[in-house]
This record gives structure tokens, sequence and C-alpha cells, in this order.
């Protein structure tokens, strides 16, 4: 019953939140372990849920200063992946976005004791802005905005360095729309790029000052604001 199921995902809702909010806090405090459980004790499924959502923002702390992902968050997302298996699309492209963002996860993963014993294949390469056109690529660029993390490169990489203007165009019509989620994903997207000497086709700064500005209530949407600015800073090469 739709009713039952309500409170248990206001409660997996809840945890993203806060499963979010300590890995900003580690961000905003210089890198490092988010200390998301207690390793004593039994860890809740919300909490291995959240961080199963969060995938590879999960190391942004460490990826972003230069260091290696921590132990203990590696083994979370590990049993996190054990415990909920890739979850059932309702489409193709829902399907293949959380391919990809598992991709990603793994990746890190693969960096750690906790790799994935059979790591998964490189999932297809999405379609690009020329099947799709600027407006429906940039929202599909959006999705999957958890790969732009230094360190990770593929095929949705290689289509951002390419189409930086479809990134662009697709930025300024989320912000005109006051889509201000879509616009941070986007955001960050380009100021990777701008990290990887590609020219952002857009001035960042000021759309990421112009959220700051509005107010986003989401912590998981502020997370991927303070990864957008600390990837427009420039990163450790």
């Amino acid at each position: 019953m739709p009713f039952a199921e309500t409170p248990l995902r206001d409660e997996y809702a809840a945890a993203v939140e806060r499963v979010a909010g300590r890995t900003l806090d580690a961000l905003r405090g210089g890198g490092g372990a988010a200390a998301l459980a207690d390793p004593d004790t039994a860890v809740p499924r919300p909490l291995l849920a959240a961080v199963r959502v969060l995938g590879a923002d999960l190391f942004a702390p460490h990826l972003l200063t230069g260091t290696e992902p921590d132990g203990p968050t590696a083994a979370l997302l590990a049993e996190a992946r054990r415990v909920f298996p890739t979850p059932a699309a309702a489409t193709p492209e829902a399907a293949l976005a959380i391919a990809w963002q598992d991709w990603a996860a793994g990746q890190v993963l693969a960096r750690t004791p906790y790799a994935d014993t059979a790591s998964a294949p490189t999932p297809a390469a999405p379609p690009g802005p020329a099947e799709l056109g600027w407006q429906l690529w940039s929202v599909r660029m959006s999705q999957l905005s958890a790969l732009a993390l230094p360190g990770l490169d593929g095929p949705v990489h290689d289509a951002a360095r390419t189409d930086t203007l479809g990134l662009a165009r697709g930025t300024v019509r989320s912000m005109l729309r006051r889509d201000f989620t879509t616009a941070v994903r986007l955001a960050r997207w380009l100021a990777w790029a701008g990290a990887e000497d590609r020219p952002p086709r857009l001035e960042v700064a000021p759309i990421l000052e112009r959220i700051h500005l509005v107010g986003i209530g989401a912590v998981r949407t502020r997370l991927e604001l303070v990864v957008a600015e600390r990837l427009l800073e420039g990163t450790p090469k």
C-alpha cells in the first residue's frame, strides 16, 4: 500500500540528507573521512541505503583534496552495494543512468581493499547531444553529476569535454526555469570541464553565487554546490 510505504520512504530520504550533511562537513573541513557510522555497531538499513544513493560523492572530500579514499567509508559503501543490489529502473534511460552512477562508485572502490570481486563492465556510452539535442542531453548529464569528480574518466566525461556549450545552455535554461538543482549539477560539470582546461562557455562563479543567494533547502544539493565550488577553485594534479 502506498500509505504504508510513505514513512519508510521518508526515513530513507532523511538518511540521505544526513549522510550528505556529514560528507559536506568533511569537505568543508578540508577533506578526510565523514565518520558516517560507528564501526562497533550494526549499520541501520536506512544508513546503508543512503550510502548506496550517494555513491561516489561520499569520497568527494578525498578526491577533491588528492587523498586516498578512507577504509571505513569504502567498507560501508561495499556493504551497501551488497545489501542493496542495483535497483530496477522504470525506463532504459534510467537504467543507464544508474549503471553509470554504479560505475563511478565502483571506480573509487577499486582503489581500496573493498573493490568488488566481480567488476561490472563499463556501461554503454549514453547518447550524446547529436542524438538527443542539447536540452535533453543536458538533463541527462545533470543526472550523472556524481561522475564530475577528479580521477574519474570515461565516455560521459568525453562528452562533457566535447560539448561544454550544451552544458552552458542547459545551465542557463535551468536558471531561467528556477530549477536550481539541475543548474547546480550542470554548473558542477562546467566547473569540472574548467579544471580539465576546457572552455566552460559560461562564467560559473556568478551562477553558483546566485544559487547561494537564492538558497536551496536540500543538503544533498548543497553538497553538489560545494563540490562545484571546489572544482572551480582547482584540484590537486
